[in-house]
């Protein structure tokens, strides 16, 4: 789909309600953990760990989806990055991130989906190489997209809102120029 947007904002990953999808930077057994994974199972409550019992556990670059629960989302996509420098190659699997969740969105007809900056906290990824991956990724799937309209990105502080920004910007198909 050629007139997607794709946006970069500051804010909430768990308070998204205007998106299809918000997008879990999971564990392997997609537990409630800390950081974005913290956030998404406080805001979507019990049911979610319930539900995800039978999902896990995934391997990094995989993705599955689940029901929103709680969250005013439909659906929780749950991705597990790679651990920067421990799970290799660290750019194509986290490419397959981005890839797998943009795929089961397109798969479930979703319009909106929501992503955190994956793998970027405590699994270690550098901010601006996940940026450039993460962006670069979206491109090349676009062409392959049906339903999905609008993809954010949902970044935690200026600096991370910035750096994606300024990929988004380095990508000429998602940037307008």
């Amino acid at each position: 789909m050629t007139d997607t947007k794709v946006e970069c904002v500051k804010g909430n990953i768990a308070s998204q309600p205007d998106m299809d999808a918000v997008v879990n930077a999971a564990n392997a057994e997609l537990l409630p953990g800390s950081g974005v994974a913290g956030a998404i199972h406080s805001a979507a409550g019990p049911g979610l760990a319930v539900e995800c019992r039978a999902l896990a556990p995934i391997s990094p670059g995989e993705a599955v989806i689940s029901s929103g629960h709680n969250l005013p989302n439909r659906h929780v996509i749950h991705c597990l990055g790679p651990v920067y420098g421990v799970d290799e190659p660290s750019d194509r699997l986290l490419a397959e991130c981005y890839r797998k969740a943009l795929l089961l969105a397109d798969q479930h007809r979703l319009v909106s989906v929501a992503f955190p900056a994956i793998s970027t906290g405590v699994f270690g990824y550098p901010l601006k190489e996940a940026a450039a991956v993460a962006m670069k990724t979206v491109a090349d799937t676009l062409p392959s997209l049906s339903s999905v309209g609008v993809i954010r990105f949902v970044l935690f502080s200026d600096q991370d809102l910035s750096v994606f920004r300024e990929a988004l910007t380095r990508e000429p198909e998602l940037s307008g120029d």
